[in-house]
């Protein structure tokens, strides 16, 4: 690939200090999503200003970033409504054309509406933490705030990746009373019990459903957090939403037939979530992360070198790594 380079006034270069692989980039991987020759891949990254364009007011060269997993140029009116997601000047690392964040270093285009920087005497043990709110974070919190989750809830998180779990740490954060983390991995049992859950249920599919109605009195949740965008994922989350409840959904989907609105319409239940605008959440994460409320860094669980990205694929493929972080 060539140098990343400044082509634009507004664009800035990023030396890549830490990157990592996402769940969404095993589809690639796996050849269920087509990608081009020579197209990149990495949508969370974070590292040094290397170049600044003529036009960027808000970085400077030597300044760590990090940057969402979606540029923006921060003046549109879905940007100023807190969407950046829905910039029509925006994109997605990676994309075709575009540097993706497992590199050595990124063009980032719109620079002073999409990076946010990190303060200099921020400590380097931080710097997972920092990296995992270029994505994971701040789309688990996305789906707790799609879920309506505030002080006194009762969560059920749908998902025990690293999507999930930050879900868990989210409403945590959000003031949940009882936080119900499903998954059967123990590893990350002890995670999600480390992020503030109060419960954890390892059954599946109708069990599950059966379990949790039993811990809420025969009710269910009244905020669910589906976090992995599949069929069962979803029918999960249904039949343990409490009639009057909300699912707040972040997992991509993947083989949806399609959503049985009139169940959905006699029970009351709302739905909110969709891609998350992770911009729109980083000063205010950023600035938990740094007063120490919040950790996100335990969902990291493998670093790789560049040279060895295939690794940490590999492992994230084989359910053998939680979440890998690159290392250029």
């Amino acid at each position: 690939m060539p140098d990343a380079a400044v082509k634009e006034a507004g664009d800035v270069v990023v030396r890549v200090e830490l990157a990592c692989i996402c769940g969404s980039d095993l589809w690639a991987y796996r050849g269920v999503a087509k990608r081009e020759s020579g197209q990149r891949i990495g949508h969370e990254f974070l590292g040094i200003v290397e170049e600044v364009g003529s036009e960027v007011t808000t970085v400077n060269v030597g300044d760590r970033v990090i940057a969402p997993f979606v540029w923006s140029d921060g003046t549109c009116a879905y940007c100023q409504a807190g969407l950046q997601t829905s910039c029509p000047s925006g994109g997605f690392w990676g994309s075709k054309g575009s540097d993706g964040g497992q590199g050595q270093a990124v063009r980032v285009p719109l620079a002073d509406g999409t990076l946010v920087r990190v303060p200099a005497d921020a400590s380097p043990e931080l710097l997972p933490a920092f990296l995992s709110l270029s994505d994971v974070m701040g789309t688990g919190h996305h789906a707790a705030v799609g879920a309506g989750v505030g002080p006194g809830s009762t969560v059920a998180v749908v998902g025990d990746g690293a999507v999930g779990l930050c879900g868990v740490l989210a409403a945590k954060r959000l003031g949940a009373e009882r936080i119900i983390a499903m998954g059967r991995h123990e590893d990350r049992a002890k995670i999600a019990k480390l992020f503030g859950a109060t419960d954890q249920v390892a059954e599946r599919g109708e069990a599950a459903v059966e379990r949790i109605k039993e811990m809420t009195g025969g009710l269910g949740a009244s905020a669910v957090l589906e976090c992995v965008g599949t069929e069962q994922s979803w029918e999960t989350a249904m039949g343990i939403v409490r009639d009057g409840g909300r699912i707040g959904y972040v997992g991509v989907p993947h083989e949806m037939p399609g959503l049985p609105l009139g169940k959905l319409f006699g029970r009351n239940i709302s739905i909110g979530g969709g891609v998350a605008p992770v911009r729109a959440y980083l000063p205010e994460l950023l600035a938990d992360v740094l007063a120490g409320r919040i950790d996100p860094g335990p969902v990291f669980d493998k670093t790789v070198s560049l040279d060895d990205v295939a690794q940490g694929y590999q492992a994230m493929d084989e359910r053998t790594a939680l979440k890998v972080i690159v290392k250029p």
